[in-house]
């Protein structure tokens, strides 16, 4: 048997075998390698492909002789039928919702995620995360009437008379509620990412369990926490049919979120949704107002990211 398995004829045999599994492996290995090139290139081109659209109707709109961009940054009043092109009106109403959003889901999801990756046993942690997310499978158009029939009536009780019938506080609010589940099962994910070397120690440093978890975890994991930040306030701005119910059907220049006014994406699904006649000014306007909407989206990311990139700590 050892002469045979030492013939040449064998050890050549046993060479040529190596050498096909290695030629299969790599073969795997560079179809998946251009799977996912495929993949990211495609996401890329979907993307320029979006804005190219955005951009080519956008710019009919601001080809019009009556449309400038002294009247469309520089005045508050939206109505194109008119001749007002101010899109502060719809871009103010748009940032108050969101930012009591993020108010709202922020410490609510960070405190939810830091008990479930730290605090919570794990029957605890298998029962309370996916009942956390049955939150994001109700339709947002649920969660509209919700703020306008639940929430309303009790900010109403609250505010008195200040609090207008449809307001950006509930809606805010609800959206709140909206995007908790997705930043606290991200941040839930990147604090149970964090080496346990780490926890360790910091308890024989004689750290307590709640310094280790919020001066410890918590900074080794706000790379991923950033990411669902940016992810929130990306949820929290496109959001449509929660702000097309409860938070007004016109544009209004404020920020007092006890008042009624129209977001972005609250105007384009109302007016989207009469007749409008191809290349009219509203017809072209609600392109000019979804490429504004990506540029804030844009600009909101990258003021996260830098804000990420500015305060993360690293660990060797």
């Amino acid at each position: 048997m050892k002469e045979e398995a030492l013939h040449p004829k064998t050890i050549a045999a046993q060479g040529f075998r190596q050498i096909d599994l290695k030629k299969k492996t790599r073969l795997s290995e560079s179809v998946i390698q251009a799977s996912l090139f495929f993949a990211g290139i495609l996401s890329i081109l979907i993307t320029l492909a979006i804005v190219y659209e955005l951009g080519k109707e956008a710019l009919l709109f601001f080809n019009d002789p009556d449309v400038t961009l002294m009247k469309f940054f520089g005045t508050t009043k939206w109505q194109p039928g008119i001749g007002q092109y101010g899109i502060w009106a719809l871009v103010s109403s748009t940032l108050v919702t969101s930012t009591i959003a993020i108010l709202i889901s922020l410490p609510l999801g960070l405190a939810a995620a830091i008990y479930l990756s730290e605090y919570a046993s794990y029957r605890a942690r298998s029962i309370l995360k996916p009942i956390l997310e049955i939150l994001a499978g109700i339709p947002t158009v649920v969660y509209g009437y919700f703020a306008l029939l639940f929430v309303t009536p009790i900010l109403k009780s609250i505010f008195g008379d200040a609090l207008q019938v449809y307001n950006m506080l509930s809606a805010g609010l609800v959206m709140g509620i909206m995007i908790l589940p997705l930043i606290s099962s991200m941040s839930e994910d990147a604090l149970s990412a964090v080496p346990n070397s780490l926890r360790e120690a910091a308890y024989a440093m004689g750290a307590t369990k709640y310094e280790a978890s919020v001066q410890i975890v918590l900074p080794a994991a706000l790379s991923g926490i950033g990411a669902a930040v940016i992810i929130g306030i990306s949820r929290a701005v496109g959001e449509t049919m929660i702000v097309a119910v409860a938070a007004g059907a016109g544009p209004n220049f404020t920020f007092n979120p006890l008042q009624a006014a129209e977001t972005m994406t609250g105007h384009i699904a109302r007016i989207s949704g009469g007749d409008l006649s191809y290349n009219s000014i509203d017809y072209t306007s609600l392109f000019a107002i979804a490429l504004m909407l990506f540029l804030v989206t844009l600009v909101l990311n990258l003021v996260s990211q830098w804000v990420v990139n500015r305060f993360r700590e690293q660990y060797e």
